[in-house]
């Protein structure tokens, strides 16, 4: 069960190497502007996804000017100097749209890392400058009865997230 479960996982990271490579890059850039730019890098999880805030501003490998977008119910004062990354894991969550929306009508610059639902009418991809496809919208393991289970949402966003952080790294060296 293992090796299925790490085949899939491992085909969904080389999906998002493959087909993200130029929204990582774009993404790392305009978070870069706020780290260079002595603004602040404000971070916002939805659900589960709240893992990946905790590990952007408290792990081992924080990024740097990172904050937390939302200190219990009270959203940060923004600036023209700060960016915002969205973590959720579809990108038709409502409560990501509304957030959006109300950063996107305040000039804030956005970048977003969901799985990318197509066929919908509001998508998070519409609503922000830069959106990561985290790949999973479906379970990946099937069963014998044609049901599906395995649901790694986290470990792939926090894939997405890893791609950013270090291409992000990367672009800071250089200006340093």
């Amino acid at each position: 069960m293992m090796k299925i479960f790490s085949t899939q996982l491992q085909g969904l990271f080389n999906r998002i190497i493959d087909q993200e490579e130029e929204m990582v890059e774009d993404g790392a850039r305009l978070l870069a502007q706020a780290v260079l730019g002595e603004g602040q890098l404000y971070l916002h999880g939805f659900g589960e996804m709240e893992a990946v805030v905790i590990e952007a501003t408290k792990g081992a490998e924080s990024l740097p000017s990172s904050a937390k977008l939302i200190i219990d119910g009270k959203m940060a004062q923004l600036t023209d100097r700060d960016r915002v990354l969205l973590i959720t894991r579809y990108s038709t969550d409502q409560d990501a749209l509304q957030l959006a929306e109300e950063l996107a009508q305040r000039g804030v610059e956005i970048v977003a890392i969901s799985a990318l639902v197509k066929g919908e009418e509001r998508s998070l991809d519409q609503l922000v400058d830069v959106h990561i496809d985290s790949k999973l919208v479906k379970a990946l393991i099937p069963d014998d009865e044609g049901n599906r289970y395995g649901f790694p949402s986290i470990i792939t966003a926090l894939f997405a997230y890893y791609s950013l952080t270090y291409t992000l790294k990367e672009i800071i060296k250089e200006y340093e």
